[in-house]
């Protein structure tokens, strides 16, 4: 029992501080400020759900859709980390008076359905450096043939971690609008700058690691 938990706590930290839902909450309310309340909270049910699935599959078939396409975890890690850093530009430069209302990026109850997974389930939710952490943790895990048992109670502790996480994201983005009374109108402006630079730092970083691995393997003879 003790290493069920072991797991499940390994793997909802490992991706909480990456996925971080609370800090997230201020984009995912700039962006679905045109929505309806409804249409919005609809919106948190899906990038949770949705976040969910894309962890799940990561973690499960990750690795083995990596091989199966020839595609390296370093090439990831730099397109993804390209888009990431993308998003986060975008919000950055984004205005606030009302000629900037239309601004793209934002989404309205006619978009809601076709933007939920992008970008606001990935990159902005689940992005590459969360897909990345979810297939190196997926690949640490035993053969099922060794102990099939075991196998499956420790696919049950990830899962479960997994469901934790989106359940993170959805309460988060679910009250993102109390979180902004609390701030108020210029608290949330500040906090939705401060992440959108921090998201275009983290994809920053994630490109510079993809890189330093792709220089190191044409380096290495």
């Amino acid at each position: 029992m003790t290493g069920l938990l072991n797991i499940f706590v390994v793997v909802y930290a490992a991706l909480f501080p990456i996925v971080n839902p609370l800090g997230n909450a201020p984009i995912f309310l700039d962006l679905t400020r045109h929505c309806s309340p409804g249409v919005r909270y609809a919106l948190a049910w899906r990038v949770a759900l949705g976040g969910f699935l894309l962890l799940l599959a990561s973690l499960f078939l990750g690795s083995h859709l990596l091989v199966f396409f020839g595609i390296t975890l370093p090439v990831v890690r730099v397109a993804g980390g390209l888009v990431v850093a993308t998003v986060g530009w975008g919000i950055l430069n984004r205005g606030t008076g009302p000629d900037d209302q239309d601004t793209p990026g934002s989404i309205d109850d006619t978009q809601a359905s076709k933007q939920a997974f992008y970008p606001l389930t990935m990159p902005l939710t689940v992005g590459p450096g969360s897909i990345a952490t979810a297939i190196a943790l997926g690949s640490q895990k035993p053969i099922a043939g060794a102990d099939f048992r075991h196998f499956v109670l420790e696919s049950v502790a990830a899962v479960i971690a997994l469901a934790a996480v989106a359940a993170t994201i959805y309460f988060s983005y679910r009250f993102a609008d109390r979180i902004e009374k609390f701030l108020g109108p210029s608290g949330t402006n500040v906090l939705v700058r401060l992440f959108a630079f921090v998201l275009l730092c983290i994809g920053a970083q994630i490109m510079w690691v993809g890189a330093s691995e792709l220089i190191t393997q044409i380096k290495t003879p």
